[in-house]
């Protein structure tokens, strides 16, 4: 099974709360982290923007990735919310194994059910 971080940039701590429960809740990723008080700087419509908003990092699978995606844009406030997915390609074999057991909860012995 492939995991991956999926980061997101919200326009603030409140907003980045709300996604991550409704994501967690909904089993779409294992759990979340959030850093609020992020500088970010770049140019939207034109202009340049020097603005503070609050990172989200969520834990899930490949295969949950676009449910995710589409979930979190959703719920997101942004016209086009910057979500992006890094694979996972090593770590904790247990934490790891936590992850997928999280996103899939219903599990037989072949696997999910």
């Amino acid at each position: 099974m492939r995991l991956c971080l999926i980061y997101v940039t919200t326009k603030d701590k409140e907003e980045a709360r709300a996604i991550g429960r409704d994501v967690v809740a909904s089993r779409l990723a294992a759990c979340v982290n959030i850093f609020d008080h992020m500088n970010s700087m770049y140019y939207w419509e034109g202009a340049f923007q020097d603005d503070h908003e609050a990172v989200l990092i969520a834990k899930t699978t490949e295969t949950l990735l676009p449910d995710l995606i589409a979930a979190i844009k959703q719920r997101h406030s942004y016209d086009c919310p910057c979500i992006v997915a890094l694979p996972i390609t090593d770590g904790n074999p247990d934490f790891l194994q936590w992850v997928a057991d999280q996103v899939m909860p219903t599990r037989g012995p072949e696997g999910p059910v």
